[in-house]
């Protein structure tokens, strides 16, 4: 890539932000490159979105597409189509985009890569080669699509270079860099413990599980939704529970007559979606966290916290096989089994993985600006 390079930064949806951010910070301190950031408000609630720029140190973004929700084909079309229109375009100083930059597994990420490789601008994904192998998931296939189309695909542990390797992508294309979500949470971490959210909410540190729930499997049918609810009210007559409602899953159990369960159960706090740095301030004090997110897999790794994950499977395999991760579905009867391992200290100890260590960004900045 040339000196004086244009890049264009993709978000569109939480998990990408803390993704984003580091490397932004990184290539503002880099000559001669030009980053322009594109939100394209595939998630527009703002304790789900504007509140991560301002907690992220990020700048807001330069272009926002104001996309909304949307079922997955209308969604994936309106951000292909307008994602064209803003290349086409150009950045601000009216050349051509050198090269567009996707995180993660979102539908913005994929919709954004399509419409770059049309154009002939190549494309960098940002944590590819992670594989669940459940075709199911529409993030599972927005992963293959975006890595089949890019050209510099940024790992972020070993499996997914095996991953790559087997799907026939050359060695030339693949660069192990870490995890970057990790970049994030250490930025942040000390920032996190000064807030002091548990305390601020009379939990004793150490002492209490967090908990979040949002994907169908768990929480679109009523009696596996019940049954998981009965195992966390139980739990929480031994240890408090901080249970953060994403407003999906607030949807669900208040159609299940299940959410006043939850309020009114002693050791349960039913709060609204957190801020990334009260959020991380909440999950680097847990004693457990329970939890179906991808993200929080790698946090708790890096932060030891012991993670039951409310999966079939994972697209990050090195949390379960190094870290503190154990996969659980959504059996009742062996989250309440781990719970119970958790609170008698039999449950395993896990450790960080190789590249995990604040230095992503660094590493892919390097990779872009060769």
């Amino acid at each position: 890539m040339s000196n004086g390079c244009n890049l264009a930064c993709i978000v569109g949806a939480r998990p990408n932000f803390m993704k984003m951010a580091p490397l932004l910070r990184v290539l503002s301190a880099r000559d001669a490159v030009h980053t322009t950031l594109i939100h394209t408000g595939q998630h527009y609630d703002k304790n789900l979105s504007d509140i991560f720029f301002e907690q992220l140190d990020m700048r807001r973004p330069d272009i926002s597409l104001e996309i909304g929700s949307g079922k997955h084909g209308e969604q994936t079309a309106k951000i292909l189509q307008r994602m064209e229109e803003v290349l086409e375009a150009g950045p601000a100083q009216g050349s051509r985009y050198d090269r567009l930059v996707v995180v993660g597994d979102v539908n913005s990420t994929m919709a954004a890569a399509l419409a770059a490789v049309k154009l002939g601008i190549p494309v960098a994904h940002v944590e590819a080669g992670l594989r669940s192998f459940d075709r199911t998931m529409p993030e599972e296939i927005n992963r293959i699509v975006t890595d089949g189309i890019s050209d510099m695909l940024l790992v972020s542990e070993p499996s997914g270079m095996d991953n790559l390797r087997r799907e026939g992508h050359g060695d030339e294309k693949l660069h192990l860099v870490g995890n970057i979500m990790i970049d994030t949470l250490l930025h942040l971490l000390p920032q996190a413990k000064a807030i002091g959210t548990p305390e601020q909410l009379g939990l004793e540190v150490g002492e209490y599980a967090v908990v979040t729930l949002h994907r169908p499997a768990n929480v679109d049918n009523a009696d596996t939704l019940s049954e998981l609810v009965d195992v966390l009210i139980d739990v929480s007559h031994r240890l408090p529970l901080v249970f953060p409602i994403h407003p999906r899953t607030e949807q669900r159990l208040e159609r299940f007559g299940l959410l006043a369960r939850l309020q009114q159960a002693p050791g349960v706090r039913v709060l609204p979606p957190q801020g990334y740095i009260e959020f991380l301030s909440l999950t680097s004090r847990a004693r457990v966290m329970v939890t179906d997110s991808g993200g929080l897999q790698e946090e708790s790794t890096v932060l030891g916290v012991p993670c039951l994950t409310m999966r079939e499977n994972t697209e990050r395999p090195v949390t379960v096989t190094s870290g503190t991760s154990t996969l659980v579905g959504n059996d009742a009867g062996l989250l309440r089994n781990l719970l119970n391992d958790v609170l008698d200290g039999s449950y395993k100890k896990g450790r960080s993985p190789e590249l995990w260590d604040g230095h992503a960004a660094e590493r892919i900045a390097d990779i872009l600006l060769q």
